[in-house]
């Protein structure tokens, strides 16, 4: 299991991660915005959602650092604006870390399949710390 680091950003997120990218020299990100998700027809996404990044990473020094936009009328305090992704492709080891985490915790999503991983939840530990669980392998 990996953790890697999730910066969320105030709709510049998209600027952020391609300076990012020139500073440590990488490759160009790969953006998926939300209005690149697919879309439920309960719920319209918001015009001014559409653009924003959903999810993008770099790989800076051999570390995986992820990004997002903050969704429209999500808090958005600088400064706690930084979360730890336990990534893994043992689904059991994700499940047994999220369930003791919680404890003490508030969940934010409980674990669930969603339409980019097998299993993903998130969750503010009784330290305060934002924690994204993220099952990654070939399932997913």
């Amino acid at each position: 299991m990996a953790i890697n680091v999730y910066l969320n950003f105030n709709g510049n997120c998209r600027e952020a991660a391609e300076f990012y990218a020139e500073v440590f020299n990488t490759e160009k990100p790969e953006i998926m915005t939300f209005g690149d998700s697919p879309q439920n027809p309960e719920y319209t996404l918001p015009e001014e959602a559409k653009d924003l990044v959903m999810h993008t990473r770099l790989n800076i020094l051999g570390s995986n650092v992820m990004f997002s936009d903050v969704f429209p009328g999500s808090p958005f305090i600088l400064g706690n604006n930084v979360s730890l992704a336990a990534v893994s492709d043992n689904e059991e080891e994700l499940k047994s870390a999220f369930e003791a985490l919680k404890v003490g915790g508030k969940v934010g999503m409980e674990l669930q399949e969603t339409f980019w991983s097998k299993c993903y939840g998130s969750l503010k530990d009784k330290f305060g710390i934002e924690w994204q669980f993220s099952h990654e392998g070939e399932e997913a």
